[in-house]
């Protein structure tokens, strides 16, 4: 997400100035013609508005109020865009630790997939500060598809959650759909483009259809690991709601089972290969995905 919304801000005209703990990232922010530096610290330190995108709550505090994080260099008056998926806990956690030192953060989760960011084919939930909003506008439109701003701090995390909470069952039902073409001896391209062309379509159906139908999940989009945090965030926030999430419950299986079937570094439409295991069918895929070839057998 991070060398993405890099890569976008620097075609839309921004000066860039990033940091990652991996090596390989700031080499290759400076390939593309950005300022690798050295800590999150020398980033904040020189630049009047921020973008942070992190992996867990590990990291939010190491970068934010960790040994060469942000809050021990940034100037009074920063804004940081924060587009991280965590609990609404953690992120009243970073506003209010920022404050305290004169920095102003946005809660601004990102609704997209990795390969979505990479099109800028995202959209973004702005929350919090008006003022630093606007302060922050022109980089959040330099790097997504759409932003909205949505009102008090903390109301982009609750419609990320919403959005998350579609996916989570959106995916899994673009695997049911493909798994029960397979079964019934459909080309699985036909399939793709008929039902994205008709009332049956989604987002993900669109998105994840075509890693389903190459059955090639290496690439990854969204880990199944990274993504089980997104799973346990959503279903706490339902639970202090004490808000029905019946198809949600339905879906988590699938994902967990998908883990256990050591795909945690698969992207997450590999369900639709739970499902195929479940079916008893087996497939084999060459380049072309019109030629996956498959064949049913019978349960053990």
């Amino acid at each position: 997400m991070g060398g993405a919304f890099a890569r976008h801000l620097l075609a839309s005209g921004f000066a860039v100035t990033g940091f990652d703990i991996d090596a390989g990232r700031r080499a290759a922010l400076k390939k593309l013609g950005g300022k690798p530096a050295a800590s999150a610290a020398a980033v904040s330190s020189s630049c009047p508005v921020l973008v942070t995108s992190l992996p867990s709550i590990a990291a939010v505090n190491a970068a934010f109020f960790g040994k060469g994080g942000i809050a021990a260099a940034a100037r009074l008056g920063t804004v940081v865009i924060e587009t991280s998926t965590l609990p609404l806990a953690v992120k009243h956690a970073i506003r209010d630790g920022c404050a305290k030192r004169g920095i102003a953060v946005l809660d601004c989760p990102v609704s997209g997939t990795g390969a979505q960011a990479a099109a800028r084919d995202i959209a973004i939930y702005a929350s919090g500060d008006r003022k630093a909003y606007a302060k922050a506008a022109a980089a959040l439109r330099g790097f997504s598809r759409s932003v909205y701003y949505c009102g008090e701090y903390g109301n982009g995390s609750k419609l990320k959650y919403v959005a998350n909470l579609l996916v989570t069952i959106h995916n899994l039902s673009t695997a049911e759909a493909m798994v029960m073409g397979l079964k019934s001896g459909l080309d699985l391209d036909l399939l793709y483009k008929v039902i994205k062309d008709g009332a049956g379509t989604s987002r993900m159906f669109e998105v994840r259809g075509p890693l389903m139908i190459a059955n090639d999940y290496r690439q990854a989009t969204m880990k199944v690991e990274v993504y089980k945090k997104d799973i346990d965030i959503i279903e706490q926030f339902a639970t202090d709601l004490h808000c029905p999430t019946p198809l949600f419950e339905a879906a988590k299986p699938f994902y967990a089972a998908a883990l256990a079937q050591g795909r945690a570094l698969e992207d997450t439409a590999a369900v639709c290969a739970v499902l195929e295991q479940m079916a008893g069918v087996q497939r084999k895929t060459s380049k072309r995905s019109k030629s996956i070839s498959t064949r049913t057998r019978k349960p053990r």
